[in-house]
């Protein structure tokens, strides 16, 4: 069983979320500090062991067995809902394949709670949880979705960023997605909860000036029709990445293929750069 938790303030937990911490004859859980202080607050007692993308893997046969054998097993994350951006999509894959039920108690969740609150278009929506810390991967990963924006996708982007790297990456959203509406949500239900909005820029700005604390969630709204045009740039770009590591050819054809380009115009340009 998933079971989702809070993500800040301990009132949002459900009672339906503490029954079946109740009755579960074990709670998995990232860090069983975390988890135990939940616990302790509302008097629930039942046993925590630690399951984490470290030993995920070597667990889950034992946590099948049990399963197997009429244990109630509940899964929680340190807050919000299991699996969004945290451990158990692997223990969920192996459970569903070895025909074992599953089933989960909704929950609060940063990513939404953040997206209704930004003021930005709520759908479509794309969650893509955390970055890559160092700028290069980071870059990797923006300009593929800055090609699938001129492939067609319009819908609000949505990241968990750490506080010390909010400043570094609106900068390169700035950078890729242009002066375009933004928001960055801090501290969800707790205290201190905040929404900054602005374009990428001015939060890029803001960061640089004084980094927020606490948990934090990016958003980047939709393109307009005008933003999804190719530019020469844009292209260059793409095919620069895919050059490293794939023919002229393939290359070619993936791009093409990501902004919608002709195959022809794309693959012609790919020949030139290698050619230099």
């Amino acid at each position: 069983m998933l079971v989702s938790t809070p993500i800040g303030n301990l009132g949002d937990v459900s009672a339906r979320a503490l029954a079946a911490l109740r009755a579960a004859d074990l709670v998995l859980c990232e860090d069983t500090r975390t988890t135990g202080h939940l616990l302790r607050h509302f008097g629930v007692s039942t046993r925590t062991s630690s399951l984490h993308d470290h030993n995920e893997d070597r667990a889950i046969p034992d946590i099948l067995a049990r399963v197997r054998d009429g244990a109630m097993v509940a899964l929680v994350s340190d807050a919000g809902t299991p699996l969004v951006s945290d451990p158990g999509y692997r223990l969920v894959r192996a459970a569903v394949a070895a025909g074992v039920a599953v089933t989960a108690i909704p929950g609060a969740n940063a990513a939404v709670m953040a997206l209704v609150l930004s003021g930005l278009p709520p759908h479509p929506f794309m969650f893509h949880g955390f970055l890559p810390p160092k700028q290069a991967a980071r870059l990797v990963v923006l300009r593929r979705l800055r090609a699938a924006e001129q492939a067609g996708l319009a819908a609000t982007l949505i990241f968990y960023e750490a506080p010390h790297r909010c400043a570094e990456t609106l900068a390169d959203l700035a950078e890729l997605f242009g002066a375009r509406a933004g928001a960055l949500a801090r501290e969800m239900t707790k205290k201190f909860e905040e929404v900054w909005r602005g374009t990428l820029p001015d939060l890029a700005a803001r960061c640089e000036a004084a980094a927020p604390r606490g948990e934090v969630t990016l958003l980047v709204g939709p393109p307009d029709a005008a933003d999804t045009a190719v530019s020469a740039a844009d292209m260059d770009a793409l095919l620069v990445e895919a050059l490293r590591t794939q023919s002229v050819r393939e290359a070619a054809a993936g791009v093409a293929a990501a902004t919608g380009l002709p195959r022809k115009l794309v693959y012609a340009r790919a020949l030139g750069m290698v050619e230099k």
